[in-house]
């Protein structure tokens, strides 16, 4: 039999400063995704608009892609919210399902627009392996909440976001890469279609990690005593 021993809370100080470091990324989220939106979006808006380029006969398939899209950004965020899935869960279960339905449109999208790409293959190949990343880590959290498994849903929804997050970071490391002298070439894309989804999930993973450690190793305040038969 396994004794349990109390667990010493953190004091204010961490507290306040895990709240403001969770606060302060949740706002650089925000700003990134909005700016995303704003940008990738607002140039699809107009019909005539010369953005479409190449996208104009597939535009069907662009448009499924941007509204399931603009779905999981826009609710994917609320899900993480603690208090409100805890204190509400049947609306979190409902935002959930349209969190999905979106997913599904935004993947139905993608694949349509892969599949009628032009693009080399490398391009596809990573598009290819962003959206199967994406699609695969909401199907494997939605099969861990609908066995029960309430911690492994949540760790792996916290990696699809991951996931999700990929077309923002893709976009602002572009640009970074251009500036630093790279030339914008097919395997430059493919390199930055790849890290802008599999960095975000080792960092993840890394910062899991890290907080288990961090939990083993606390110690129990002074007078915290095993239970009797503990071993």
């Amino acid at each position: 039999m396994t004794g349990i021993a109390p667990r010493t809370s953190a004091s204010p100080r961490s507290r306040m400063a895990l709240h403001l470091a969770w606060a302060a990324l949740w706002l650089l989220l925000g700003i990134a995704s909005l700016e995303f939106l704003l940008a990738a979006y607002g140039k699809y808006w107009h019909l005539d608009s010369a953005a479409y380029g190449m996208f104009m006969m597939r535009r069907g398939w662009l448009w499924m892609h941007l509204a399931g899209g603009l779905t999981t950004v826009l609710l994917g965020p609320v899900q993480f919210f603690t208090q409100w899935r805890h204190r509400y869960p049947r609306p979190h279960r409902l935002v959930g399902r349209l969190y999905l339905s979106g997913l599904l449109v935004a993947a139905t999208g993608a694949v349509g627009l892969i599949a009628s790409s032009p693009a080399p293959f490398a391009i596809r190949l990573a598009f290819s392996a962003t959206a199967l990343a994406w699609l695969t880590s909401a199907l494997t959290g939605l099969v861990a909440i609908r066995r029960g498994a309430v911690e492994r849903h949540r760790r792996w929804m916290v990696r699809h976001y991951a996931v999700t997050l990929a077309p923002i970071l893709f976009r602002l490391s572009l640009p970074l890469a251009i500036a630093g002298g790279l030339a914008p070439s097919p395997a430059l894309i493919a390199t930055l279609l790849w890290c802008s989804w599999v960095v975000p999930l080792l960092a993840c993973e890394t910062v899991r990690r890290l907080a288990g450690l961090w939990r083993a190793t606390r110690v129990p305040p002074p007078g915290a005593v095993p239970l009797p038969g503990a071993r």
